[in-house]
């Protein structure tokens, strides 16, 4: 053991790594202080590393996102590759697909991608076995693909109500019992699902909507009471309006009805127009370990929408 200052002493590597944080450019006004102990070694060596190497989120971690290609889906896969994810993404849009591979291709990031509609039993099938193939397992499943519709109740025909449940109950139906063996296989997974704040302050002309949501809603949550000590882990994201296709198209709908005509409107009832990046990273909460004692939760991205 070498001698260094005041005769107190340390490993070499301990010391050396003392050093390095007063010679490496950290942002701080001061150099930090002798370490008066090796566990304030130990710590000056942790806060180097985690300065000059921070740990990715999810690092290593295999995702499958359905309805990946636009909007919240495709900002999430973007936030995911960044935290060190292998993301694979499944949509109805071939085109969308295509475009955000290369775009993910430009950045140096290898996204895994094809066209599937998941409301069906065939297409959720391709979704499944095309992306474990590519991943070779998948460790995140984030049930984010689903459809909208803004009509009158009693102007709804049941095709409408069949097409509205199979979006967006039956395609996270059909995903999760696919994906879910191997997780409880592994004793360990994440299921994330994204809901609407429709499921707590009901919106006009939209009761297909909110019946379908619903019905996805507490699946998603009898799944994590079913399988939480199995090792899985079930939660739910409940947006209001985002700044995508998807929510830009629900509120030019409903301003045909004269339902919130105005900007104004929607910005009196949240404030703002949420961004599809803010419910990512509620997204990248859920799927990390910082949510390791999340279960069964209702997540809501509304900034108090649902609370006034």
């Amino acid at each position: 053991m070498g001698t260094i200052g005041k005769g107190r002493s340390a490993s070499p590597n301990l010391w050396t790594t003392w050093r390095l944080t007063q010679i490496a450019p950290v942002s701080t006004d001061q150099a930090p202080p002798f370490p008066e102990s090796r566990c304030d070694l130990l710590s000056t060596q942790a806060l180097y590393w985690s300065i000059f190497y921070p740990m990715k989120r999810l690092e290593s971690r295999t995702v499958l996102i359905t309805g990946g290609a636009k909007g919240v889906g495709a900002a999430t896969a973007w936030l995911f590759a960044e935290e060190g994810a292998r993301v694979f993404i499944a949509d109805r849009d071939a085109a969308a697909v295509e475009a955000l591979k290369k775009r993910f291709a430009v950045k140096g990031y290898d996204l895994g991608g094809l066209c599937a509609d998941v409301s069906t039993a065939a297409g959720a099938e391709l979704a499944y076995t095309t992306a474990n193939d590519s991943l070779g397992k998948i460790d995140v499943l984030f049930n984010h693909a689903g459809i909208m519709l803004v009509k009158p109740f009693l102007d709804c025909t049941l095709a409408e109500w069949d097409e509205l449940m199979d979006n967006n109950a039956k395609s996270a139906f059909l995903m999760t019992r696919l994906v879910l063996p191997q997780m409880l296989e592994r004793g360990k997974g994440t299921l994330i699902f994204t809901s609407t704040t429709g499921v707590r302050a009901a919106t006009h002309l939209e009761a297909l909507y909110c019946a379908s949501k619903a019905a996805m809603h507490q699946m998603a949550r009898a799944i994590a009471v079913e399988y939480r000590d199995q090792g899985i882990r079930c939660n739910l994201i409940c947006p209001s309006f985002v700044r995508t296709q998807h929510g830009e198209h629900e509120i030019e709908q409903l301003r045909s009805y004269g339902v919130f005509a105005s900007e104004g409107d929607v910005n009196a009832m949240q404030g703002r127009i949420c961004e599809p990046e803010e419910v990512a990273e509620v997204a990248l909460f859920l799927a990390s370990d910082a949510s390791s004692f999340v279960n069964g939760a209702e997540i809501f991205v509304d900034n108090t929408f649902t609370a006034v």
